[in-house]
């Protein structure tokens, strides 16, 4: 089952929109349009997708547990570092609602659960950088770059990604006129989940992206990755622009 995320999959595309209807207060239709996309679903990856945003809108505690519930079911089933994050989040709001609900046995218990999977992520990689760059096998890559999202903005961390496409991206929006470069990375330290796409717009790091304070260590080099169209690019930067203060650094 392929769980890569990309945001020309058919799913994900419906529960953007369906995130776009929200913000612009259409709420039926946002709810519409996320069960169009469980009922659109091939995989379960992309049902755990759809079922997380379907809960999120349900007018009743009853409800919104029976979805943060199938949520659940799916992304055990899917199990991987795609999901693994979703955890924690998806334990707190079924907590949150058996408590509404007068189920103190299951609030404690998905409360405690919340707590226990959280933590460092597992994920073995491979792992993968984008960047304009030139490097060499060997080199170390530091903290301390200036923002493929904003020129004026120097990040504390450096960040890598386990999906070839990911670090594609990251090197289509990185600065300069030179070819895109996706190098294999080895972190040399801890690293955690990148906080300013975790849980956020989607469930969980399903873009399996992180980020370390420790230096990267440059070990191959990619060819061939799933390209981002020009016009997805422009987007992006639209979405930044002028939004230095919404990147957790």
């Amino acid at each position: 089952m392929n769980t890569d995320f990309h945001p020309d999959n058919a799913i994900v595309k419906l529960c953007m929109q369906g995130m776009k209807l929200e913000e612009q207060g259409q709420l039926e239709e946002a709810r519409d349009t996320f069960l169009h996309s469980w009922h659109s679903a091939t995989n379960d990856f992309e049902r755990f997708l759809a079922a997380w945003f379907i809960a999120r809108l349900q007018p009743t505690a009853s409800e919104r547990i029976l979805w943060y519930e199938r949520a659940l079911e799916l992304a055990l089933k899917v199990g991987n570092d795609a999901v693994r994050s979703a955890f924690p989040s998806l334990h707190t709001n079924l907590s949150r609602w058996y408590h509404e609900v007068c189920d103190l046995k299951k609030a404690a218990m998905h409360k405690e659960l919340a707590t226990t999977s959280a933590g460092q992520p597992i994920d073995k990689g491979p792992f993968y950088h984008g960047t304009k760059a030139q490097l060499r096998t060997g080199e170390l890559l530091n903290a301390g770059r200036v923002s493929n999202y904003q020129s004026d903005f120097v990040m504390n961390h450096i960040y890598f990604t386990a999906l070839p496409g990911g670090a594609g991206l990251a090197a289509a929006l990185a600065p300069g006129e030179n070819p895109e470069r996706v190098y294999i990375v080895e972190p040399t330290g801890s690293f955690e989940d990148d906080p300013n796409v975790t849980n956020l717009k989607f469930p969980g790091n399903p873009t399996r992206s992180y980020r370390s304070t420790e230096p990267l260590k440059i070990v191959g080099e990619v060819t061939e990755w799933q390209r981002t169209t020009p016009e997805q690019i422009q987007r992006i930067r639209d979405r930044f622009a002028d939004k230095k203060g919404e990147i957790i650094n």
